[in-house]
């Protein structure tokens, strides 16, 4: 995440986390929802910066980033467990 340091990525990656879980309508704990909201910003800002060649910057943007790579990893979670 970008410019938000470890506190401020931990923290955001926890409130995108917890709003992907609630739009999906999953069932995760605190730290899953943390680890769902990093990962779901980080690979949604390489796929920007891949694509665009930029990322959104801010704590509202990094959050809106992060719940769209959460919930994208959400799904991918769901459909690999159905095929497995």
């Amino acid at each position: 995440m970008e410019g938000l340091g470890w506190i401020g990525a931990i923290i955001v990656g926890a409130i995108a986390g917890w709003i992907a879980e609630k739009l999906m309508k999953s069932d995760h704990g605190l730290l899953m929802n943390i680890i769902l909201g990093i990962l779901g910003a980080v690979l949604m800002n390489f796929l920007l910066v891949a694509i665009v060649g930029w990322t959104a910057g801010g704590v509202l943007g990094q959050l809106l980033v992060g719940v769209i790579g959460a919930c994208i990893l959400i799904w991918l979670g769901r459909v690999l467990r159905r095929k497995g």
